[in-house]
């Protein structure tokens, strides 16, 4: 037992210590750290209920305006009448592409100004006549200011389509019999088009506040360059019911059709709106038309790459009288269990009736007939002649249910964040953190979106006829808040799964958006008519399964397109290791572009590139091998696996395509190994809405970043910097935030002509310092889910590779406008200029030595690696897969013409000129590796990083020399 003195004397010692404790720690700080400590003891706090909501949304601006008159004038405003341009070429054409009179061509940047008189003020539709000028072949995309000011977030975002077209009027083969996907191209034609929500979350054309008298409207070019005839400021008229058109038809004395059935196959199809929207090969049932049990046919159209609100497909229809038809769809809708997908009809260019701006297609697991109107199907007065028939993406009735979902996803992450700033990341389970009287609008706010969800569940299930597990998400989320109400005490031990939930309400919103939708044909009958029957018979199904599976054993199902026999002497074999769809798309390319133009023929396979190296031992190998990670060049070179295409009088001129940070990697013992193809750097992402929220400024430097930290970190939000190497890579890379480091002081990671490493130099050690104390002093998370955490705010700051912003684009609709990417932090220098040096990954093309052919693998080489085939090759991955594949090509002309925003594509050139390559050397795979392992010495075990870095550094080096003499090359 301790006496009351001893007692009293331990006390002090503990209290003595926890102060020099808490000195020592501010101590060990950098001064910058203890600025930053010192600076954000108080960031700007967001008033209580301030920020959780967005005040830029099209409904606040509608709330805000509802009173105003809807006037019944019309204003037209033409295009040549503009009174100024900034930044901006404009040229007033005359009778342009058969239009009388004058029109203005826009470009890609700047912006153009329109002055007018209204005369009445009120809410006015806007419709812009337009044609859409060559480009880089991607959407049209606007900003609309009215008075200088952006009325409302969608206006920022305004996107106008193109027009597409197969570039041949009939499906080709290969000399194997099987369709070949068309190529598209692009059909330009005079459209109008009222401006309206590009995500189609507002089923009707938005509505624009205009005051009486003088008014501007402005378009700041955001894509592509366009050319406008007039602006038309109007009322679009209310679209009439099925009945009054009905009364309509009697009126006039329309007649019904006797004795006509036509058939219009969906793969013939006249315009698109994307180039992704090609004819498709559907083997899945008899009753497809055309259909060959064993050879490959294009005989449908849409499908997965038809889900876009806004995209739309048009078919020219003959019709050989006047009169009233009814029309039937056979479709194929097996991909939204639980959901409809949504179209809506236009018949030369005109909605019908009401009726036909949502039609439903219900789930189904194989093909059905849906005739528009059911058992007393609607008809359509069509006289004689053609006629366009038009089905366009909509989300028809769950558009108001997807708008009241991403408001309170919005809302719950806000929530969420002031949560997470009272509890921390690892809330105490047992700790009552009285949350309810730290953030007093909680309760309120989880009452509130629990009866919100829950109705839109019900009406979700009320539209779609049926309960499934899309209303079975939102019943769990509304339930979990409607508990966290009635027991607020164990919010923070639920804390986890809340976030899970509120990340399913994210998913959900994605699901429910793609309205994917497969056409066989169209129907255009009497009304009488007995429609053909859309599934094939019992019997025969199974000829069609029997026969499927006898020619299995015969048809090569596997191999792409053309086939050259192995004699032809003009002929290369070219590997390709990523997906079907690349290999696909390349294969036409080459069949439409290369061997037309060359004479060589290409048989292209699609392998795993693991089994090159033994394949090529083998004797077995390809004549080319792409999308190579960018390590094989050199370790086949040293091998003599690869052929060096400095051999070649044209390299030189081929090598000025890329940047030489993309071909460094590729460079070995005086020779060059590989052409690139796509190099990928990193970019800082940062939330636009937290930063001003809580009055932080984007950091330009290092010591910036710095500043910053602290400020995030006590409301418990964290930095993003990439630690992991890419899932792709097979070998460790040195740390991408590390490089960014060295490569800004100078430094580097060989020497002696890359016979050592170099972070043995004091530049090394004090970039390896600076990136460790960002773990030990800062606490950076080792691992986390930026996407996610990005998404719900709790890491609003994050380095990461450029190609993130295509997954953010098309993955986290709820947060579009609220981010951005730019340049990475940097280091200042004496003159106050900021290098912003960045490491590069990428992939490559590699010509193996035992190519039987050179000079035609050569060829092929250069082909693949031009502009204008790495634009294409982009263009159309994306069209194939949507944004979420914008293609990171290596070639500096080529990634101009890519389908970027312009001020996005500014942030990225300006950050490209900065990338450094990371050479590849013999050994040199222990770099990243054991970087890596003095890394988690430093920061696992505490050791100091100068030590930490020597000791791995005499492993690196060893294998280097280990390397080197193996494969007989100099050691000095």
């Amino acid at each position: 037992m301790f006496n009351h003195q001893t007692r009293k004397i331990l006390s002090l010692t503990i209290i003595f210590i926890l102060l020099i404790s808490g000195v020592s720690f501010h101590l060990n700080l950098s001064p910058t750290s203890q600025k930053a400590y010192a600076q954000s003891e108080d960031p700007k706090e967001p008033e209580s209920g301030e920020h959780f909501t967005r005040k830029d949304l099209y409904s606040k601006y509608i709330e805000t305006n509802e009173h105003l008159p809807k006037p019944q004038t019309e204003i037209l405003i033409q295009g040549e009448d503009f009174t100024t341009i900034d930044e901006m070429k404009s040229e007033v054409l005359t009778n342009f592409e058969g239009t009388n009179g004058k029109a203005v061509k826009t470009e890609e940047t700047g912006s153009i100004t329109w002055e007018f008189d209204v005369k009445e003020e009120g809410l006015y539709n806007v419709l812009l006549k337009y044609f859409p000028v060559e480009g880089k072949s991607s959407s049209i995309e606007r900003e609309l200011l009215i008075n200088g000011e952006l009325p409302f977030q969608g206006a920022a975002t305004l996107t106008f389509p193109r027009s597409w077209k197969n570039e041949l009027p009939e499906i080709e083969r290969d000399n194997r019999g099987n369709d070949l996907r068309p190529r598209q191209i692009e059909e330009p034609i005079w459209m109008e088009v009222n401006l309206q929500d590009g995500e189609g979350y507002y089923n009707e054309p938005y509505l624009f506040h205009f005051k009486k008298g003088k008014n501007t409207i402005t378009l700041v070019s955001s894509r592509e360059p366009m050319v406008i005839d007039y602006i038309k400021l109007y009322q679009v008229e209310d679209i009439p019911t099925y009945e009054e058109v009905k009364a309509e038809y009697e009126k006039k004395g329309y007649k019904e059709i006797d004795g006509l059935q036509m058939k219009v196959q969906g793969e013939s199809a006249a315009l698109k709106s994307a180039p992704t929207l090609y004819p498709i090969n559907d083997r899945t049932s008899p009753s497809t038309e055309p259909y060959d049990i064993s050879k490959i046919r294009m005989n449908t159209i849409g499908g997965y790459n038809w889900r876009w609100p806004g995209q739309w497909i048009s078919w020219n229809v003959e019709v050989p009288e006047d009169g009233l038809y009814k029309l039937g769809v056979k479709y194929k809708q097996n991909m939204l269990r639980g959901l409809f997908s949504a179209r809506k009809l236009l018949i030369n260019g005109e909605v019908p009736f009401k009726e036909m701006e949502n039609i439903p297609f219900y789930y189904h697991d194989s093909w059905d007939l849906e005739v528009l109107g059911g058992d007393d199907p609607y008809l359509y007065y069509l006289p004689k002649g053609t006629h366009e028939i038009k089905l366009e993406v909509t989300l028809g009735d769950v558009a108001p249910l997807l708008r009241t979902v991403e408001d309170s996803v919005l809302e719950l992450n806000y929530i969420y964040r002031k949560i997470l700033m009272v509890t921390g990341a690892v809330p105490d389970p047992y700790r009552d953190y009285q949350l309810e009287k730290h953030i007093p609008e909680m309760l309120e706010i989880f009452s509130r979106q629990s009866k919100v969800i829950y109705e839109v569940a019900d009406e979700l299930a009320r539209v779609t006829g049926e309960k499934s597990d899309q209303t079975a998400i939102l019943n769990t989320m509304a339930y979990q808040l409607e508990d966290f109400v009635k027991r607020p005490e164990t919010i923070q031990r639920r804390l986890d799964t809340y976030k899970i939930n509120v990340g399913g309400l994210g998913t959900w919103i994605l699901t429910v958006r793609e309205q994917p939708l497969e056409i066989d044909y169209f129907v255009l009958a009497s009304p009488k008519e007995k429609m053909p029957k859309p599934n094939a018979t019992i019997i025969s199904k199974a000829a069609h399964e029997v026969g499927s599976f006898f020619y299995s054993f015969i048809e090569d199902y596997n191999t792409i397109g053309n086939v050259t026999e192995e004699e032809d002497e003009n002929q290369i074999t070219v590997w390709i290791g990523t997906g079907r769809d690349q290999a696909q798309v390349l294969k036409s390319m080459i069949d439409d572009t290369f061997t037309p133009e060359t004479n060589i023929n290409v048989n292209l396979k699609l392998v795993q590139m693991n089994v090159l190296l033994p394949a090529t031992l083998a004797g077995q190998g390809p004549d080319v091998a792409m999308q190579v990670e960018n390590d094989i060049p050199v370790n086949y070179a040293m091998r003599n696996a690869v052929a060096d295409l400095t051999q070649f009088d044209d390299f030189e001129e081929v090598a000025t395509r890329f940047r030489e940070s993309a071909i460094l990697p590729s460079r070995f013992n005086g020779g060059v190994f590989a052409l690139p193809e796509q190099q990928v750097f990193s970019m800082m992402f940062y939330r636009k809405d937290i930063f001003e929220e809580f009055g932080l400024k984007v950091p330009q430097t290092w010591e910036e970043l710095y500043e910053i930290l602290p400020a995030l970190q006590k409301n418990h939000m964290e930095l993003a910097l990439p630690l992991d190497p890419p899932a792709q890579m097979q070998n460790l890379i040195p740390n991408q935030a590390f490089t960014m480091m060295l490569f800004q002081k100078d430094g580097a990671l060989y020497k002696d002509d890359h016979t050592a490493t170099a972070l043995d130099s004091e530049m090394s050690m004090e970039a390896f310092k600076d990136w460790t104390r960002l773990y030990t002093n800062y606490k950076l998370p080792l691992q986390f889910d930026f996407p996610n955490r990005f998404r719900t705010g709790e890491m609003p700051l994050g380095i990461a590779d450029y190609t993130f912003y295509n997954h953010l684009s098309v993955s986290a609709p709820e947060i579009r406008g609220l981010w951005e990417f730019v340049q990475i932090p940097g280091t200042v220098q004496k003159d106050g200029t900021i290098r912003r040096e960045v490491s590069s990954s990428g992939t490559a093309a590699i010509m193996m030595e035992q190519a039987k052919n050179k000079d035609a693998s050569w060829e092929f080489l250069k082909w693949w690696t031009s502009k204008d085939v790495q634009v294409r090759f982009g263009r159309e991955m994306e069209g194939l897969m949507g944004a979420a594949a914008r293609y990171p090509t290596a070639n500096i002309e080529a990634l101009k013409e890519l389908p970027w925003p312009v001020k996005d594509y500014e942030q990225l050139e300006k950050q490209w000129q900065w990338v450094q390559g990371v050479p590849e050397v013999p050994g040199g795979y222990f770099t990243g590796r054991h970087l890596d392992n003095a890394f988690r010495e430093v920061v696992n075990n505490g050791t100091n990083p100068r030590e930490a870095l020597n000791d791995f550094l005499i492993y690196i080096n060893d294998e280097i020399r280990v390397k080197r003499k193996e494969f007989n090359l100099p050691l000095e």
